[in-house]
C-alpha cells in the first residue's frame, strides 16, 4: 500500500463525507432562500417539459443500480439465482438505458440553457462547474460499464473491487487494497463522483434533500367562485385529510 492509494482511498472518501454534511447544514442555515433549483420554466418550458423527466427518470433508475451494485455481495445474488452472466446483461442493457437518457436530458437541459437567453444570465460559475463535473460522471460511468461488461475479466468486476472498498467504508475499516486493484476507469469514475458529493451542497443539486414528497398526499385545494357566500342545501362533500400542510382556501 503507497501513500497515494492511502490517502486516495483511504481518506478522501472521509473529506468528501466531512464536505457534503458540513456544507449541507451551512447552506440550509445561511442560505435557505438559495435552497432552490432557481426554476426557469417562466423563460422556456417546451425543451424544458422533455428534458426534466428524461433526466430525472433516467438518474434515479442510475441511483437504483448504484445502490444494487455497491451494496449487495455477489454471494447474496448468486444465492438467488443470478448467474454472473445474467447480471452483466441487466447491468449492460438497464445501466446503458438509464444512463444515456440521463446524459441525453443533462444534454438537453444544458443546449436550453445556453440558447435562451434569461435563462443563461441566470447560470452561475458554480452552475458551469457543476454541469461539466456532472456530465464527466455520467460519462465515465456509462464507459466504465462498457468496458467491464465487454471485456469481461480484463475489464475487472467492481463487485469484487469497488463494491467491498465502499462497503469496507460504513465500518471504518477501508478496504483500500481492493479498490487499488480496480482498473483505471473505475478510478476514474469514483473520484469524478466524490468530486461531484463535494460540490453538491454548495450547487442547485442541493434540492435534491428536500425534494417535495410530501406534495404527492398534499388535500387538493377548494377554489370558490365570487358567488359562493349563497350556501347551498346540499351537504358538503369529503375531500382529504391534510398530510404535511395546513389547510388552504382560495378565493
Amino acid at each position: 500500500m503507497n501513500v497515494l492509494d492511502l490517502l486516495l482511498w483511504g481518506v478522501l472518501p472521509y473529506v468528501t463525507l466531512v464536505i457534503l454534511v458540513g456544507g449541507t447544514v451551512w447552506r440550509y442555515r445561511y442560505d435557505q432562500f438559495g435552497w432552490t433549483t432557481r426554476s426557469s420554466q417562466l423563460y422556456e418550458s417546451r425543451i424544458l417539459r422533455i428534458a426534466s423527466p428524461v433526466f430525472h427518470i433516467g438518474i434515479l433508475v442510475v441511483l437504483v443500480g448504484h445502490i444494487v451494485g455497491l451494496l449487495i455481495p455477489k454471494t447474496w445474488t448468486q444465492a438467488m439465482g443470478v448467474s454472473q452472466e445474467m447480471y452483466h446483461v441487466m447491468a449492460l442493457g438497464l445501466g446503458s438505458v438509464a444512463g444515456v437518457a440521463t446524459l441525453g436530458g443533462l444534454a438537453l437541459m444544458i443546449y436550453r440553457r445556453r440558447r435562451t437567453g434569461p435563462v443563461f444570465m441566470a447560470t452561475t460559475k458554480n452552475d458551469k462547474v457543476m454541469y461539466l463535473v456532472l456530465v464527466s460522471a455520467i460519462v465515465l460511468g456509462l464507459a466504465t460499464t462498457l468496458i467491464s461488461v465487454t471485456e469481461g475479466e480484463a475489464g475487472g468486476d467492481y463487485r469484487e473491487t469497488v463494491s467491498p472498498w465502499f462497503r469496507s467504508l460504513f465500518i471504518l475499516q477501508p478496504d483500500i487494497g481492493a479498490m487499488a486493484a480496480a482498473p483505471l476507469s473505475f478510478h476514474l469514475h469514483v473520484l469524478v463522483g466524490l468530486l461531484l458529493f463535494m460540490l453538491w451542497p454548495f450547487t442547485r443539486l442541493v434540492h435534491a434533500f428536500t425534494a417535495p414528497v410530501h406534495y404527492l398526499f398534499r388535500p387538493y385545494i377548494v377554489y370558490r367562485s365570487r358567488g359562493a357566500g349563497r350556501r347551498s342545501s346540499a351537504s358538503p362533500r369529503r375531500g382529504w385529510s391534510p398530510v404535511g400542510t395546513p389547510d388552504r382556501e382560495r378565493r
